[in-house]
């Protein structure tokens, strides 16, 4: 995939201007609801991190808001992120020591979270059947968890399609 294509997320109809719309807006109103302000700077974060679903570093998130606020600073960035995690609004991908939207603001919940080694994306699944069985062997263990995440790298619908084709191609020639 190339820098000029549309971002996609494992399925080729999904709208992506639409979802970073229904995103922002969610933010929106999760934070006048709770009496929390979405600051312009926070605004512009959650906005970098939905620009794709693929997880985004911090340093990243600051090259890309430089341009917008030439006095931005890591610190201007982490503080940022602290606010929009501590809302729910985005997950932390432990693995890539990055960020990336979530699906389910406005709830705490347990995640799955399937990143392409590929494409790089990151899709949040709610998995009801795995959770509850992890969540019955943890309670069999006697452990209480303070929070949930699953990260488990491979890859996704779109690039095993993209890989087969090749594949198919390559066996006729």
């Amino acid at each position: 995939m190339t820098e000029s294509e549309p971002e996609r997320i494992s399925h080729p109809e999904h709208d992506h201007n639409l979802c970073i719309r229904n995103a922002i807006s969610v933010a929106e109103q999760l934070c006048l609801s709770r009496g929390v302000q979405l600051t312009p700077i926070r605004h512009k974060i959650l906005e970098l991190i939905w620009n794709s679903h693929k997880a985004v570093k911090a340093y990243d998130l600051l090259d890309q808001i430089r341009p917008v606020n030439d006095a931005a600073k890591p610190s201007t960035v982490y503080r940022a992120l602290d606010f929009l995690l501590e809302q729910g609004l985005i997950h932390r991908v432990e693995s890539l020591n990055a960020f990336v939207g979530c699906h389910c603001s406005g709830t705490q919940h347990d995640q799955l979270l399937l990143i392409c080694t590929a494409c790089h994306t990151v899709e949040e699944r709610a998995a009801p059947a795995v959770l509850s069985a992890l969540g019955t062997e943890l309670s069999d263990a006697g452990f209480v968890p303070q929070r949930k995440t699953i990260e488990i790298h491979g890859l996704c619908r779109s690039c095993i399609s993209v890989s087969a084709a090749a594949s198919e191609k390559a066996d006729k020639h």
